[in-house]
């Protein structure tokens, strides 16, 4: 009999816009942190751009071009490729665990990995050689989402690495000019009460982080990209053994800290 996958941790991970990719440091940090982590199965996004409900399943065949999700970059961005393999064996599991062995998932094979996907992938995974899947982001409500994750928390013990793909604060009306540099107040305030937040795996506070945050409105005037830490908590809440921060620092003033459930 073959070995037992080694069970995976979750990830909440700040992806930032196509342009982060051109920055060194936090390319080196991706890199750096899918090089400690076992090589996985397959890899499921829940990503800030993709919101469709009820849960959504995209392509889960080979050669579905990327979806570029964004408008006025240089062209130089909407020529990046990513050729993962799909995971149909995968779409079928998470159907089986979010619906039933008899139940079925909405789909659209036609939607290839928006850049909350691919732009994070290329750096931790540029070889592309392990299977991906996305699903929508059914809602966000962060109660709903962790439930979500919970659902999908077997998923880890068959090798999987579940990704919620978001950005810590995420305001782009008050970014700043530089791209590094002192970030504002705010989001050194939401930055730092999610780090403890998370650090306490306290779990309560960050489902209310709207009314417990500093700053949370600003942070967050929409909470499309804070949600998806909720599917990686979720998914991590199960023989939980620690939460802790891979990623810090902030560009354009944004919070890109991103963790790691184990």
């Amino acid at each position: 009999m073959a070995p037992r996958p080694t069970r995976m941790p979750t990830l909440y991970l700040s992806h930032g816009a196509p342009p982060l990719a051109d920055d060194a440091r936090w390319t080196r940090e991706l890199a750096d942190w899918s090089g400690g982590l076992a090589r996985p199965e397959a890899i499921l996004v829940v990503s800030a751009h993709w919101e469709d409900a009820p849960l959504t399943v995209g392509a889960t065949a080979d050669g579905v071009p990327l979806t570029y999700d964004f408008w006025g970059f240089p062209q130089r961005y909407y020529g990046v490729t990513y050729p993962a393999p799909g995971a149909p064996t995968l779409a079928a599991r998470v159907r089986d665990l979010v619906t039933g062995p008899v139940g079925t998932l909405h789909q659209e094979p036609g939607r290839g990995l928006d850049h909350g996907a691919y732009v994070p992938l290329r750096e931790m995974y540029p070889e592309a050689d392990v299977p991906v899947l996305q699903v929508s982001m059914p809602t966000l409500d962060p109660a709903r989402l962790l439930a979500l994750g919970r659902r999908l928390a077997p998923l880890r013990d068959e090798g999987v690495l579940i990704v919620g793909s978001g950005f810590t604060t995420h305001n782009l009306r008050e970014m700043s000019r530089q791209a590094h540099g002192d970030a504002p107040s705010w989001s050194v305030e939401f930055d730092d009460w999610v780090n403890r937040a998370v650090a306490d795996h306290d779990v309560d506070s960050l489902l209310d982080f709207g009314h417990k945050a500093p700053a949370a409105a600003i942070a967050h005037p929409r909470s499309d990209h804070f949600a998806p830490l909720f599917v990686a908590l979720g998914a991590g809440l199960d023989g939980h053994r620690s939460s802790r921060s891979t990623v810090d620092g902030f560009w354009h003033g944004l919070a890109k800290r991103s963790f790691q459930f184990d």
